[in-house]
């Protein structure tokens, strides 16, 4: 009970903290463009930079981490970064009572005005099954009072910045932002899962496309429980998964399969 009381009251802060950088100027200028125009070197030439997804999210992360050790130092927590790039979390916090929290940031681009690009969760293997596990993550998956994602969902610009020539810093405002309107949320994890992996061949956990359910966490499992996310994607087998336990077809594919996966079946009545 103290762990989900710690891990509510850090959502509920990581939450307003989510809602400052939407209502500062932080990451944004007063037109709704992104402030990161390019990147310059030693001689001031500013160079511009492309909307390609990796290159978006990770300077968002690079220009939040920052302000998350200044949220920690605010209220009394420790903040430790993944020790490897492919490691889960992004960022572990521990409170004073040595509660750790695990936080990953995610982001995805606007299709239209209510759907967004696909998003992942993390594994649903290794440390996520094996939860006593040291291996590609901080911290054993166990020792997590809580495991949240902070996400930014923006928008594309069609106009692109020339990329054949630089700028000087004079000139930043000439160039134009590769994403603009940008909007941070912060929900459980297992509140904005799917009952299906991401996209492609992969075994993360797949997150809702749905804009309102990502800000608002509503996801499938939102009123079932951590429980039952849990339960569900530690057993959940991909078709090559249930081929190598030698099974003829994975037991459950979504989450109605899976409940009729877990209803015993009925006794005959004949049956004494």
């Amino acid at each position: 009970m103290e762990n989900k009381n710690a891990a509510a009251q850090f959502l509920e802060l990581l939450q307003q903290e989510a809602e400052r950088f939407n209502s500062s100027e932080m990451m944004s200028t007063p037109d709704g463009g992104w402030t990161v125009k390019g990147f310059i070197d030693v001689f001031r030439n500013v160079y511009t930079i492309s909307g390609d997804t990796k290159v978006v999210s990770k300077l968002i992360e690079l220009m939040l981490f920052p302000h998350f050790l200044a949220f920690a130092d605010k209220h009394n927590l420790k903040v430790i970064p993944a020790p490897e790039q492919n490691y889960y979390p992004d960022l572990t916090f521990v409170d004073n009572a040595g509660r750790k929290f695990a936080l990953d940031l995610k982001s995805a681009y606007r299709i239209d005005e209510n759907t967004v690009s696909g998003m992942t969760l993390g594994a649903f293997t290794g440390y996520f099954r094996e939860r006593r596990s040291a291996k590609n993550i901080t911290f054993p998956y166990g020792e997590y009072a809580g495991h949240f994602v902070l996400g930014v969902i923006y928008t594309r610009v069609a106009i692109r910045p020339d990329e054949f020539r630089s700028h000087t810093l004079d000139e930043l405002e000439e160039i134009p932002s590769v994403v603009k309107d940008l909007r941070f949320f912060v929900q459980p994890k297992y509140r904005i899962a799917l009952d299906r992996p991401g996209s492609g061949n992969t075994k993360n956990i797949g997150a809702v496309g749905k804009t309102a359910a990502l800000v608002n966490g509503n996801g499938p499992f939102t009123d079932l429980g951590e429980e039952i996310f849990d339960d569900y994607w530690m057993f959940y087998l991909t078709s090559d998964m249930a081929r190598k336990a030698e099974l003829p077809k994975p037991p459950y594919n979504n989450l109605p399969s899976y409940f009729a996966f877990k209803q015993p079946p009925a006794k005959s009545g004949g049956d004494e």
